[in-house]
């Protein structure tokens, strides 16, 4: 029995499914979102569409090579005339197109190019290729660029016509003013070099006749001006005990818990795990860093336990080696870091814990080298423990014995208050 047939019983529904330029590729579609992980009716209303898609397709006299997205546009207005359903046509639509050309039976496409009306779109995505092949930029790095670009440009031209030529320093800075008002000096700094880099690009490009990336507004910091946030070690044993064990989900979050309470990692190095950093045997992790720096750091019992009961009894089966995956179909590892953070904010949620301030996911590394601290370790050991490349990303810690700094400071003129 095919997986199609899991989806649809052998029947007239199953049989119309089978009609048209994409009727010998039905199958393979439904195999592939039965390993996805898609709810059978789900699948069913997936496998349905692309059978009318077929036989639209069909009635056109159009074959699968002619296939993409502005065919894909022409049969969503045509359902729309006829009065029906349409929400999902694109986007189910999409996954489709994306399946056939990754499993090479469409020819690969790199999307609908941008018109000459479409500057905007045709100069990011240029800017995206510059990025990676000439700047060697990481994943991250052209991820928060890219989102820092999108949304400036969306500021300044909102829906109307786009001349990046005319952009100018008022603009770039008064964006760089809001981004103050509502983000955190880091993310804000974050804003600032890449749109100086993407005005070097456009300048480079000669879209712009003047570098003006030099005139863009820094943003000033101070280093150790701050102390860092922590818990305190009863507020992170609770946020640990929140999580519903007996449940797929609380299995998988209470492990991403534990790798950033008891080992310190960061958010984007828990994105990154697969199932290959493991080493089981020796009892290891290895853990990619800021600067794509490896290590390989001890795997305690506690977080080695929680680790294999997600794997056994949590971990859906999926193509991706990625170790944590999604809740939901298509299932495949965490996007970005942004997952994480929703982890640990709704463990505070549950746990009753208040916290304001950004950097959720950051917030249990702090309370890891605080507890160390206030338990004997040097500084130089926490940072060896989080991996800091400087000690001077140690030194913030220094701060947060209030009981040794007590002693040094100057007495209150006048005696205590």
């Amino acid at each position: 029995m095919s997986t199609t047939n899991f989806f649809f019983p052998a029947g007239p529904g199953w049989c119309r499914l089978h009609a048209g330029p994409l009727a010998s590729h039905v199958d393979g579609f439904a195999d592939w979102l039965a390993r996805q992980g898609y709810a059978r009716s789900t699948g069913r209303r997936k496998l349905r569409l692309v059978g009318q898609f077929s036989r639209w397709l069909g009635d056109q006299g159009l074959d699968l090579a002619a296939l993409d997205e502005v065919q894909l546009e022409r049969f969503r207005s045509f359902r729309l005339r006829l009065g029906k359903y349409t929400a999902n046509v694109m986007s189910d639509g999409r996954e489709l197109l994306t399946w056939l050309r990754e499993t090479d039976r469409l020819a690969t496409s790199t999307g609908v190019e941008p018109s000459c009306d479409d500057p905007v779109g045709g100069a990011v995505d240029r800017y995206e290729r510059f990025l990676f092949g000439e700047r060697g930029a990481s994943l991250n790095t052209v991820q928060a660029y890219l989102s820092t670009v999108r949304a400036f440009l969306g500021d300044r031209f909102h829906s109307g016509p786009a001349d990046l030529g005319s952009l100018g320093l008022q603009d770039i800075n008064g964006f760089i003013l809001h981004s103050c008002q509502s983000h955190s000096p880091a993310t804000t700094r974050v804003h600032v070099a890449a749109l100086r880099s993407f005005m070097g690009y456009l300048y480079q490009s000669g879209i712009m006749a003047t570098d003006i990336a030099d005139g863009i507004a820094g943003v000033r910091t101070w280093r150790l001006s701050s102390l860092p946030r922590g818990l305190e070690p009863d507020q992170v044993e609770a946020v640990l005990a929140s999580c519903d064990r007996s449940t797929v989900t609380g299995r998988r979050d209470y492990g991403v818990l534990l790798l950033l309470a008891l080992l310190g990692l960061r958010a984007c190095e828990v994105v990154r795990l697969t199932l290959d950093d493991i080493d089981w045997g020796n009892a290891e992790i290895a853990v990619v860093g800021k600067g794509s720096r490896h290590d390989v750091l001890p795997l305690p019992h506690e977080v080695g336990e929680a680790l294999v009961a997600y794997l056994q009894a949590g971990r859906p089966t999926c193509a991706t080696r990625r170790l944590f995956v999604g809740r939901y179909a298509p299932v495949h590892g965490f996007r970005s870091s942004v997952a994480v953070g929703h982890i640990v904010r709704r463990a505070l949620a549950q746990a009753g814990i208040e916290r304001t301030g950004r950097g959720a996911a950051h917030l249990l590394r702090h309370s890891l080298a605080t507890r160390m601290l206030r338990n004997g370790a040097s500084l130089e050991e926490i940072g060896q423990i989080l991996r800091h490349q400087s000690p001077d990303s140690t030194r913030i810690y220094a701060k947060v014995d209030v009981d040794a700094l007590r002693p040094l400071a100057p007495a209150w003129p006048g005696g205590a208050v």
